[in-house]
């Protein structure tokens, strides 16, 4: 399975026999979305910054909580809040559990909050974990660092954070790479991951957004 980031929550995930994108922006925000294409969008709330699905070419789009299945994607889409006042200020927010050839990914989309034991237990053996980590409307580092210790994925990727261009008020990603202790980790275009089993410990992977 190959993962591209193209900035803030927007990734593609390409596997054998299909594609996924996740929270496509629209214009406003700052940054130019290349022109995707894929069998599924998911859609984490509706915010132009995380729904601007005219931007993609796409069969289906899931945009809450439920079970799916798309094109041999397994899809499960957990109720989760935008805030820590379960939802009160900002509202919901649909977490993502994805799994294409074998791997199983997991998008937090804008969470607000630390997980409770219902939500954790749909998170079981995550292979790449996508966490906010710049503030704003969702975790900041700290709290961000907190949710990858709950989860134990083998693998987490940082998404929505600052970067040169976007119209959104985030910090940026060293103060998150500290608290994982990666302060200086290297840098790739793209994650290529396989299914695999055994022991692990979590490996923080920052990606260069195709922007």
């Amino acid at each position: 399975m190959e993962l591209t980031w193209y900035g803030l929550s927007c990734f593609r995930l390409r596997g054998r026999a299909a594609a996924v994108v996740t929270d496509p922006y629209a214009p406003a925000l700052g940054l130019k979305l290349a022109k995707l294409d894929a069998d599924l969008i998911t859609i984490s709330h509706h915010h132009p910054n995380h729904d601007f699905t005219g931007g993609v070419k796409s069969g289906r789009i899931i945009d809450g909580p439920g079970e799916y299945e798309v094109s041999g994607v397994s899809v499960l889409g957990v109720h989760s809040a935008h805030d820590d006042q379960q939802g009160d200020l900002l509202g919901y927010n649909t977490i993502y559990v994805i799994e294409l050839d074998e791997v199983r990914v997991c998008h937090l989309g804008d969470l607000g909050h630390r997980l409770d034991d219902r939500i954790l237990e749909s998170l079981d053996d995550i292979d790449v974990l996508l966490v906010p980590a710049g503030g704003g409307s969702a975790l900041d580092a700290t709290r961000a660092a907190e949710v990858v210790r709950q989860i134990e994925p083998r693998c987490v990727v940082p998404m929505h954070y600052a970067l040169a261009g976007m119209k959104a008020e985030l910090e940026g990603v060293d103060r998150f790479l500290k608290e994982m202790g990666a302060a200086a980790p290297e840098v790739q275009g793209k994650l290529v991951i396989q299914a695999a089993g055994g022991d692990y410990e979590t490996r923080t992977v920052v990606l260069e957004p195709r922007v």
